[in-house]
């Protein structure tokens, strides 16, 4: 999603620096900030993006390079120890008082915002995919949000042209709290054989109107983000309910994690 992000603040015009450890990552980003650019005029956006998208991105796999920017949306992998560590280097970088914005599916921002030294620095916006034609976002104030974090990522939503609704601090906020729900739902059936993944895609698409069936959605976001979710889910609630389908626990076993590893339910 990271590189979604990407499109979307750049082609409001904002400078954007994007940043992996893995090198192999960072190429795939600026190819599809490439194609992005490209073919951004066909994608029916609500915005006219800039032209010169590509120039605005820079590519790094040193967090160092966070030092002088304006604003941080951290983006990385649904474990919690993960960005415990990226908290802390950012502070190091950034120095406490930067702005983070918490991009998580699930783990509550009161929670993240604990391992900073000034937790009022901290906020969540939880994105959805595609970023770039996606124009709402939920907006989740932690228990120690201050008034200045809350302002300035307003502006910085204004700026891009994405509209916030404010929801309250809980593990999976709105959105996946239901989601997820439906996505492993979705899972067991095919995992008991009850229906194929493009049939229950069809069903949702054509009885419901959704844009996407809950299984298109899961190859979209990457099953193994799916399966962090459901499990951080289950450990926050404790209810099992939350309990993970087995099939996605084999699909990440397996690395068929959807579209960005070419396989997941479906193959592309």
């Amino acid at each position: 999603m990271g590189t979604g992000l990407a499109e979307r603040f750049a082609g409001h015009g904002l400078t954007v620096t994007l940043i992996d450890t893995d090198p192999e990552q960072l190429d795939s980003a600026r190819r599809n900030v490439e194609t992005f650019e490209r073919t951004s005029p066909l994608l029916g956006l609500a915005y006219t993006p800039s032209s010169n998208v590509s120039e605005l991105v820079t590519y790094s796999d040193q967090m160092a390079d966070l030092c002088g920017v304006d604003y941080v949306i951290e983006n990385v992998t649904e474990d919690f120890s993960v960005k415990r560590d990226v908290y802390s280097t950012i502070d190091d970088v950034c120095g406490s008082q930067m702005v983070v914005a918490a991009n998580t599916s699930c783990i509550p921002i009161t929670r993240l915002a604990g391992v900073r030294s000034c937790p009022e620095n901290t906020i969540g916006i939880h994105f959805m995919n595609p970023v770039p034609k996606k124009d709402t976002v939920e907006l989740i104030r932690g228990r120690q949000t201050g008034e200045r974090a809350v302002e300035q990522t307003l502006g910085l939503l204004k700026r891009t042209g994405i509209r916030p609704i404010g929801v309250n601090d809980s593990a999976g906020f709105v959105t996946n709290r239901v989601l997820m729900m439906t996505i492993n739902e979705a899972a067991f059936l095919v995992h008991e054989g009850v229906a194929q993944a493009e049939h229950i895609d069809d069903i949702f698409r054509s009885c419901f109107g959704h844009a996407s069936g809950p299984l298109e959605t899961a190859d979209l976001i990457g099953i193994d983000v799916i399966l962090a979710s459901i499990d951080e889910l289950y450990k926050e609630y404790g209810d099992p309910k939350y309990r993970a389908c087995p099939l996605l626990r084999m699909m990440v076993d397996s690395g068929d994690t959807g579209r960005k590893k070419g396989v997941g339910f479906y193959q592309y």
